[in-house]
């Protein structure tokens, strides 16, 4: 196969499946290019600066804040080749190599976490490929990986931030990763990358800060937070918030909401795989009758498996963080974000782009239809793209469970 160049012009969009176009050669190539990162670790940078502070969509502030974040490859001379990776909503900033140990995470660095949550996409000869670019992924501000959030020390207080911690829009989030960059004496980078609500961060880099960046690829996302989106994450908020040890969110140091937020992830959790997936991964499971909270026993694979994806998330993520994360998603509003008064003058700013979207057809969180609207705004826009849907049954999590799919499309596109 022979992968047709990005093409500059602005009405050229190009919508294929990704098995339809998935050549035997190129992948081969892939594989047999492909080497581990190995052992890498989590960096982190401490923002300091009264007089010139985060200033929060909301209201409010940070001067005192700290981000986590990875680093894999080298810089060019002129900083360049960097391409700005965003994790999706429970990700970290680890995201390839093998990481044991974070310092100050009270537990969360759980097994779980060890191995890159995208190791199959960055590396030498990977999609990501390490040997040409330099690949950044910051744990998001209001995280719980060593960024600064509701679970860190609060300088001022010296106590946990907890229900304290301020409100976080998605801006919020793009605009400390920009004062990394700034920091890290990065002015333009080649390329952003994201998948879910990772990719409304790449839409809002290239909206918000169209001078900084080239290239934009969002994976498995879209222009809005959908009714499906709301009503799942609203689910999510009043299990965690009803749970008895949630208590506003001052839990710290005493019984954790471990029962809401569990409840919060099973609910989530089914709208990452497809329900053909759902049934493969559970047929294996050992099922537990016991009953986990009253009266009713499991009589199923799929509860037993579902049960222990909450069980075993709680174990590695922090309430709060998730609520703040949630909220920011809830809110989420690209055009006022931007700075625009409506989507088609914020995608104006983008004609020096070149975007790649990627659809999952098994989606359910952010279905075909999602980048089907985000096509239809940057073709108004006149703005260059590519649409690339791949075919997959494992649904929403196919872009980091199968990087076969992606891997021609991403590096004709970042070598382009």
């Amino acid at each position: 196969m022979v992968i047709p160049p990005l093409r500059r012009d602005a009405d050229f969009f190009w919508h294929s499946g990704g098995d339809d176009y998935t050549a035997a050669g190129c992948i081969s190539d892939f594989q047999a290019n492909m080497r581990s990162i190995g052992k890498v670790e989590t960096r982190f940078y401490e923002f300091n600066d009264r007089k010139d502070p985060l200033h929060l969509r909301v209201g409010g502030e940070l001067d005192r804040y700290t981000l986590a974040y990875e680093m894999y490859g080298r810089m060019n001379s002129d900083k360049s080749n960097v391409i700005l990776l965003f994790h999706a909503m429970t990700g970290s900033q680890h995201a390839a190599g093998l990481n044991p140990d974070v310092p100050g995470l009270d537990g969360r660095w759980t097994e779980e976490n060890h191995r890159g949550w995208w190791d199959g996409f960055v590396g030498p000869g990977k999609p990501l490929d390490t040997r040409i670019f330099c690949v950044i992924c910051v744990n998001y501000l209001g995280g719980c990986y060593g960024s600064t959030g509701p679970a860190s020390i609060n300088p001022r207080t010296r106590k946990v931030w907890g229900p304290s911690f301020p409100v976080l829009r998605m801006s919020d989030i793009v605009d400390s990763q920009m004062r990394l960059l700034d920091a890290l004496g990065v002015h333009r980078v080649h390329a952003v990358v994201g998948g879910s609500i990772g990719g409304y961060l790449c839409l809002l880099v290239a909206t918000r800060y169209p001078d900084r960046v080239r290239t934009v690829i969002p994976i498995g996302t879209g222009p809005e937070t959908t009714i499906y989106n709301r009503i799942i994450n609203f689910e999510q908020v009043t299990a965690i918030e009803a749970d008895p040890h949630f208590k506003g969110g001052a839990y710290y140091g005493k019984a954790r909401p471990d029962t809401g937020l569990a409840l919060a992830r099973r609910i989530a959790h089914k709208t990452f795989v497809s329900l053909e997936m759902l049934r493969e991964r559970a047929r294996g499971e050992v099922m537990n009758h016991k009953p986990p909270h009253g009266w009713y026993e499991m009589n199923h694979p799929v509860e037993s498996y579902m049960f222990y994806q909450g069980v075993k998330f709680v174990k590695r993520f922090d309430a709060n963080s998730y609520l703040r994360i949630l909220d920011a998603w809830q809110w989420f509003d690209l055009a006022a974000e931007a700075g625009a008064s409506n989507l088609n003058e914020a995608f104006d700013r983008c004609r020096s782009h070149q975007f790649l979207v990627f659809s999952i057809d098994s989606d359910l969180s952010f279905p075909p239809v999602e980048q089907e609207k985000l096509i239809k705004l940057l073709k108004r826009a006149r703005v260059p793209a590519i649409w690339i849907t791949v075919h997959s049954d494992k649904g929403h999590d196919a872009f980091l469970l199968e990087p076969k799919l992606f891997a021609p499309y991403l590096q004709q596109a970042l070598q382009h």
